[in-house]
């Protein structure tokens, strides 16, 4: 698989037949003998996962050929001129990198939510009948959000799923992302998992879309450090914000000691933190991890 369009959009980009986990390769290259030769937004994909990871543990496992593994190199530097090579500047301050999950989980949502437009109105075209303008926004067919903090849902399925990875020495980071591309019902890994496929009734084109995500992220990364990673200022903030469908959901989140905290998620902070509104007690309360459930009842 060449992906032109995917290479373009990034630094450096490997494409690789089998991996365990992309994020374990993109970080032995980015921290061993040749990690000058892995620049900031080097890339490695592969279509057959053996050993992917989620996020508290979880395995993320599909069949060969049906979605993508993508592990994306982030090495944020802040400082006047500093552009998409970031080939100088000040390291970005380690408590800014809580918003990169946040930010790549938008840019895939922005790159679903294109894809998933895209192939309705093709499919309309084909079929001679008319659709809502994609930007219409008012009532889409499919509804793409973020769910706080890195998965991205379909009508409330979830089709991708991002994990960050410190660096060693922590100056930099690797963004892993996981894509369900043509995975059909009897693929999917749980009942509350979904797929390119299924949502549009068509085989994505996986250049195109991992293209569109790879351009997101690096576009919202170069407003991000230009800023000198104030979310406010880059418009980060808003971003998420406007993408989020957690936001005004009522959720239960499990804090990592084991209590649960439930009640209505009103904002983010300025840290990317979620802010639920306790149902016990009324009071706000700012979560910077844990797994969230959106409440349907």
């Amino acid at each position: 698989m060449q992906f032109p369009l995917s290479r373009e959009a990034v630094t450096r980009f490997e494409y690789l037949d089998e991996a365990g986990s992309t994020n374990d390769v993109l970080v032995g290259h980015a921290t061993g003998t040749d990690a000058a030769g892995w620049p900031h937004l080097s890339t490695v994909v592969t279509d057959n996962q053996t050993r992917g990871r989620g996020r508290l543990g979880r395995t993320w496992l599909a069949p060969t050929g049906k979605s993508l593994a993508i592990s994306v190199l982030l090495r944020p530097l802040v400082g006047a001129g500093v552009g998409v090579s970031t080939r100088q500047g000040a390291p970005l301050p380690v408590d800014r990198f809580g918003w990169f999950p946040l930010l790549a989980g938008a840019a895939m949502t922005i790159a679903v939510r294109a894809e998933v437009e895209a192939s309705l109105l093709e499919t309309a075209s084909a079929a001679g009948t008319a659709v809502a303008a994609p930007d219409d926004g008012e009532h889409p067919a499919h509804e793409v959000t973020l769910k706080w903090p890195n998965d991205v849902l379909i009508d409330g399925y979830k089709v991708s799923g991002i994990l960050s990875e410190l660096l060693p020495d922590a100056h930099g980071l690797v963004i892993g992302a996981g894509l369900n591309l043509s995975l059909d019902e009897h693929d999917l890994p749980t009942l509350t998992s979904t797929s390119l496929l299924l949502v549009t009734g068509r085989a994505p084109e996986a250049d195109a879309v991992l293209a569109r995500y790879l351009t997101e992220l690096a576009r919202l990364t170069v407003a991000f450090l230009a800023a000198d990673g104030d979310p406010v200022a880059s418009g980060l903030q808003a971003t998420v914000t406007g993408l989020c469908g957690t936001l005004g959901s009522k959720v239960r989140v499990q804090l990592p000691g084991g209590a649960d905290l439930v009640g209505v998620a009103i904002a983010l902070d300025e840290s990317g933190r979620l802010i639920v509104e306790d149902q016990a007690t009324g009071e706000p309360q700012a979560v910077a991890a844990g797994d969230v459930t959106h409440l349907r009842y």
